[in-house]
């Protein structure tokens, strides 16, 4: 599926791996947000990844326990930056430039050079 082609279930977009256009694997789908109007044709605006985009899909106190861990970091990439949907998202980007190697650099500095990261 093309990312200019329509959606038939968008519960199939979120939780799909996200591959950058340099095959670096960058997070998951956690969440969509749309733009449109009442009455207008909703549009995919941005495909947000990160613990931050966890708040609508769980119970409070275990979302706190996630932004204990994780941060409530969520990184917004813009619809215009997919390449396409197949069973995975291919972004037309790096994502370092998107935003969404962050939390794999930090966790880096913790890592011996000759960690696994």
């Amino acid at each position: 599926m093309k990312a200019s082609g329509s959606l038939k279930l968008l519960s199939g977009l979120r939780d799909l791996q996200i591959v950058d256009a340099d095959g670096v694997k960058c997070g998951i789908v956690d969440e969509i947000e749309f733009d449109g109007e009442p009455g207008k044709r909703l549009a995919i605006a941005n495909l947000v990844v990160g613990p931050g985009a966890l708040r609508s899909r769980l119970s409070a106190w275990i979302y706190k326990i996630v932004i204990a861990l994780a941060g409530e970091r969520a990184v917004r990439v813009p619809w215009a930056q997919v390449e396409s949907v197949t069973s995975v998202v291919k972004l037309r980007a790096s994502g370092r430039s998107l935003g969404l190697t962050t939390a794999e650099d930090r966790a880096r500095s913790y890592v011996p050079r000759r960690g696994a990261l």
